[in-house]
């Protein structure tokens, strides 16, 4: 762990930089630019808002918001699991002349997807004011709640992006887990409301994270209630672990990834 964090201090420049020219890239050329960073978060809102509401008559207190916190930490998990399986070779001009430890792509990634989520959770929180959300002390605990999200989504990614690179299909494969698990995470609808059986709700609600996560964002911005503490401690530690599984897996097999590329 002292070569990652030595590589973090002396690479957090490129990262800076990388980042920044990231999200610039994401928007010339476009009529519009950085205001769909705005649109986008807003549209699927609405999109999955109808379907929830009109369609599956979903009766859930604001239901806007309710889905808001839900699509905003799942689309940072997709969006950076989804681009870490490939992430190596995107960057193939990059890692072919220069030496980067190929986890500093992936911190670039997150922090992009980091940054994308912070406009939106601003965004839900306008809407929060919109339809006058009680606000506590609780609200405090999302802090620990996102950073787990983000560690557990490093930890998942490290690994992705190392056997993305021997394994073609893991693109595929990669598509349909998130799909499915898309549908079983509770993005537009009330998990905890709809299972009611005992080890289906454990296994839907406290053995998927990123449900999990995404149950307890929920309760502590718009139920005032604490997080299921033990939990979020269980995943943020299996982040961490990963995290550091995935970092000596890198460190150890990233010189091959040259030559399996070429």
């Amino acid at each position: 762990m002292k070569r990652f964090i030595k590589d973090i201090k002396k690479y957090k420049n490129y990262i800076i930089y990388s980042t920044k020219a990231n999200l610039k890239s994401e928007v010339i050329g476009s009529y519009l630019g950085w205001l769909w960073l705005v649109l986008e978060p807003l549209c699927f809102m609405l999109i999955y808002t109808f379907l929830a509401g009109i369609i599956f008559k979903q009766k859930v207190e604001c239901l806007p918001v309710f889905i808001f916190i839900g699509l905003t930490l799942w689309s940072f998990f997709n969006k950076t699991v989804t681009a870490s399986v490939r992430l190596v070779q995107t960057n193939k001009e990059t890692v072919t002349k220069v030496y980067l430890p190929k986890y500093i792509l992936l911190i670039v990634k997150i922090a992009e997807n980091g940054f994308k989520m912070l406009v939106s959770f601003v965004l839900c929180a306008i809407f929060m004011i919109i339809y006058r959300v009680s606000i506590s002390w609780t609200i405090l605990w999302i802090v620990p709640i996102i950073l787990t999200a983000i560690v557990f989504t490093f930890g998942v990614c490290t690994l992705m992006m190392h056997v993305g690179v021997f394994v073609e299909d893991l693109t595929n494969i990669t598509s349909i887990v998130l799909r499915m698990m898309f549908y079983f995470t509770g993005v537009f609808y009330d998990l905890s409301a709809k299972i009611h059986n005992v080890v289906y709700r454990t296994i839907l609600l406290e053995l998927n994270p990123m449900a999990n996560i995404i149950y307890n964002a929920r309760n502590v911005l718009l139920y005032k209630s604490f997080p299921v503490g033990i939990w979020l401690f269980v995943w943020f530690t299996v982040g961490v672990l990963l995290s550091i599984l995935g970092i000596r897996t890198i460190y150890k097999y990233e010189n091959t990834y040259v030559k399996v590329m070429k």
